[in-house]
C-alpha cells in the first residue's frame, strides 16, 4: 500500500458496524524493515488477514497508512463524518511524538485500541512514552502482526461508548 492511500473496504449490509485500520511511518516498509523488532509479515499481509477476518463478522473495514501527519490527522478527522465505530491504530513513530494525532483522536471522539508490533516498553526509553495510551480503550504491544488481529477481536465485541 502506498503511502497516503487507504485499502478499499469490501461490501457489506448497510448499517454494519465500520471499524478504520490507521498505520502510521515506515510500516509500508514492514517484512523489510528491522525484522528483529517487526517481524517478516508485510503490511499487505496484515490488512488481508484482517480483511478476511472482518469480512468473516460481516464488518466494514478499512485500511489505511501514511508517512504523513497531517494526512493521518486529516484521516481520523474524517473518521467521524463516515461513521467509523471503531478504530485499531499504529501510530508507529508518532507514538512518541505528536500532539496533534493525539488531539484529532480526542476530538473525533470513537474509541480505539492502540498497536505496537514490538513491544515499546522494552526498548529504547524515549519509545517508552506513548502520546495516546491513556485516551486509548487499550493498548496491545509486543504481539507482533498478531496484535492486530487481537485488536480487531476486541473491535469486534466492543459495543461500549466513550
Amino acid at each position: 500500500m502506498r503511502s497516503g492511500q487507504g485499502q478499499g473496504s469490501h461490501d457489506i449490509m448497510p448499517g454494519a458496524k465500520h471499524i478504520l485500520v490507521i498505520n502510521g511511518p515506515n510500516l509500508n516498509l514492514l517484512g523489510s524493515r528491522e525484522t528483529r523488532h517487526y517481524g517478516r509479515d508485510t503490511l499487505k499481509a496484515i490488512n488481508a488477514r484482517l480483511a478476511r477476518r472482518a469480512r468473516d463478522a460481516k464488518v466494514r473495514l478499512v485500511a489505511f497508512q501514511s508517512n504523513s501527519e497531517s494526512t493521518l490527522v486529516e484521516r481520523i478527522q474524517q473518521a467521524r463524518g463516515q461513521g467509523v465505530d471503531f478504530i485499531v491504530i499504529n501510530p508507529a513513530a508518532y507514538t512518541h511524538t505528536s500532539v496533534a494525532l493525539r488531539d484529532a483522536l480526542a476530538a473525533v471522539g470513537i474509541p480505539f485500541v492502540e498497536v505496537h508490533l514490538s513491544n515499546i516498553f522494552s526498548r529504547e526509553p524515549f519509545r517508552r512514552e506513548s502520546y495516546f495510551s491513556d485516551i486509548a480503550v487499550g493498548v496491545v504491544s509486543g504481539l507482533g502482526a498478531r496484535g492486530y488481529e487481537l485488536a480487531l477481536e476486541f473491535a469486534l465485541q466492543y459495543s461500549g461508548k466513550r
